[in-house]
């Protein structure tokens, strides 16, 4: 069984048709990544699988259930963690702090515990605590710990955003071009991570990406797409090589 598998997905926006009747499964452990053109429903896939958007057709299922229709809230809860093309952190807060609320999701005492900060509530921090350092040491952001995010280069604010996501200890990661920003050497360091989140973590990805390099270094199969539909499925080499996607993606 798949960790993740997309029956016929389909969503219109009035008359524009963003996603059509797209099939796709992404098994746990791998590097998946997708491909296309501005407008191709890249964004929108993800939006679909976060529960963002409700699908006007087709079927979602993770881990064996089925979660069309779950509630918004409940996303993260299952074990679905992403980040955005625009990062989507707390400007006025440390780095620390904005990685210590990706532990909320975790939280196990009650309310008057924490009023109290009981002995259960002292333990419960240290071990976030102790997690949040396991991700900032995984990700090289020792220097930034105590930095206001809205002070940070928007490329150290980008890794911030996968940090916070990594706290929430996913079973599938999703990255809406992560490398969008970033520098090439960057870039460079990007791959090495995902390969650490990836293998070291054990935690499946699924990547929305135009750095074609990027791709073909980290993804173990790729689905590209154009105007909302599926081209193809293949590993890298497979994929940047189809007919379909050097007219749609490359523009020959």
């Amino acid at each position: 069984m798949s960790l993740l598998e997309a029956e016929q997905l389909s969503i219109s926006f009035g008359g524009v048709k963003a996603v059509q009747s797209v099939s796709f499964s992404v098994e746990a452990g791998e590097v998946f990544s997708i491909v296309g053109p501005n407008g191709a429903g890249k964004t929108t896939i993800f939006n679909l699988i976060s529960r963002i958007y409700d699908s006007t057709a087709g079927r979602l299922s993770f881990s064996g259930q089925d979660i069309t229709r779950v509630e918004t809230h409940a996303v993260a809860g299952l074990g679905i963690a992403r980040t955005f093309q625009n990062t989507e952190l707390f400007e006025q807060e440390t780095v620390l702090n904005n990685l210590l609320i990706g532990c909320h999701i975790h939280r196990k005492t009650r309310f008057w515990q924490d009023i109290l900060f009981s002995p259960s509530v002292r333990r419960q921090e240290l071990a976030f605590r102790r997690a949040v350092e396991d991700v900032i040491d995984l990700l090289d952001l020792q220097t930034y710990r105590h930095q206001i995010i809205g002070n940070l280069p928007y490329g150290v604010r980008k890794m911030v955003e996968i940090a916070r996501a990594l706290c929430l200890k996913p079973k599938l990661l999703l990255l809406d071009e992560p490398s969008s920003g970033l520098n090439p050497e960057e870039t460079d360091d990007l791959a090495f991570w995902l390969e650490d989140i990836n293998e070291a973590l054990g935690i499946t990805v699924i990547m929305v990406e135009h750095d074609m390099n990027l791709v073909g270094q980290a993804s173990d199969r790729v689905m590209a797409m154009a105007d909302g539909q599926l081209l193809t499925i293949g590993s890298p080499a497979e994929v940047q090589n189809h007919p379909e996607v050097l007219r749609a993606y490359l523009g020959q």
